[in-house]
């Protein structure tokens, strides 16, 4: 395991999504991202996703240099259309349009359909907040075989339906993000663990006969096992509030079988974004917040907890940390990133040179 600077991690990523086609610009947007959420701790959604996206650039499912278009604009309503750019780019875009709404008419819908990985949600959120507002995030995925059983079925049947609310602090610049997949991890996780040769906590994963395990390879292997909702019955409730309203309401599609064998990453989002000042004082809603999360937060620790958090306090934690200390590499995902490298034109040596590694750990 080695931590990697993410200052040169980002410009290898940056350069092989512009080896794959990608303008400078949408290359470096879609590198930050992703670094960005290494840096968070969410490896999940990070740079090992990269050589399954240059994958399908390559198969002509994902398309470099896509944006956005306007379907229908309709007062407090936007539904829009990703042409399966990368969620990166595409999502930015979409929030854009719907804070600028919001602000407008103080509140507003955005449906969201037919874009590539999205990414880490909670990065959507994130801009919200950072614009006043709050935003709440249904998201399904399509386009690949299930990963996720419902509750009390032995096979797959949907995806990992994230789900984010992000609220905008009084305090400035430390928002409230709660941002998560439906299943007990996150695919990106299993994928994580698998690289590293570790297993996933318990209730994460049941194997072909449906029965529990601990081994990741069941995600990976022919005969495929299935992931766990959170919470039991709550969680695959959620995760199916979650395709409904994000792939059926949106005009998305969901997770029928028809929309499962493309070989592609396809998200669809529902949004809704809602300026505070537009539902009742915003001064009331600030002082509330900051006073109820000073309150929540004043509670003694638990035994072996330093402090209490709330949403998003780890990411800023661990922002902190990784960019000191480098953010951790697997050899399994490192040797995927040189591979995919080698297949926009850039060699081994070369991706070697572009990262500084600050140091090694134990995997």
């Amino acid at each position: 395991m080695q931590n990697i600077r993410a200052e040169g991690l980002q410009k290898l990523i940056q350069s092989m999504i512009e080896g794959a086609g990608s303008s400078q610009a949408e290359a470096e947007q879609v590198s930050q991202n992703l670094v960005k959420a290494n840096l968070m701790g969410h490896d999940s959604h990070g740079v090992h996703l990269v050589p399954r996206y240059i994958e399908n650039v390559k198969n002509k499912v994902l398309q470099p240099n896509a944006h956005i278009t306007v379907e229908k604009d309709s007062g407090a309503i936007l539904q829009l259309h990703g042409n399966m750019g990368y969620g990166q780019i595409i999502g930015a875009e979409a929030m854009e349009l719907g804070i600028a709404r919001a602000a407008e008419t103080g509140v507003a819908i955005v449906a969201l359909r037919y874009t590539h990985h999205l990414g880490r949600i909670g990065a959507w959120g994130e801009m919200c907040a950072e614009a006043g507002m709050v935003s709440i995030h249904y998201v399904n995925v399509i386009g690949h075989l299930p990963l996720v059983s419902p509750f009390g079925g032995a096979e797959a049947r949907y995806g990992t339906n994230p789900y984010c609310t992000a609220i905008p602090s009084p305090h400035g610049g430390k928002p409230i993000v709660l941002d998560m997949a439906t299943s007990k991890i996150a695919m990106g996780k299993v994928k994580v663990a698998y690289n590293r040769g570790v297993e996933v906590p318990e209730g994460s994963l049941i194997n072909p006969n449906g029965a529990p395990t601990r081994d990741p390879g069941v995600m990976f292997r022919e005969e495929r096992g299935a992931q766990l909702s959170f919470g039991e019955h709550k969680g695959y409730g959620l995760a199916l509030i979650a395709e409904i309203l994000s792939g059926a309401l949106v005009n998305g599609g969901t997770c029928l079988p028809e929309n499962q064998t493309k070989n592609t990453i396809q998200n669809n989002m529902l949004t809704i974004i809602i300026n505070p000042d537009s539902v009742g004082s915003e001064s009331f809603f600030k002082r509330e917040l900051g006073e109820i999360t000073d309150y929540v937060k004043s509670a003694r620790p638990a035994q072996g907890v330093d402090e209490v958090l709330v949403p998003g306090d780890p990411e800023r934690i661990s922002i902190v940390n990784r960019g000191r200390d480098g953010i951790p590499l697997d050899d399994t995902t490192w040797g995927e990133l040189i591979g995919s490298a080698q297949t926009v034109g850039i060699s081994a040596d070369t991706a070697n040179n572009f990262v500084e590694i600050l140091g090694s750990t134990p995997d």
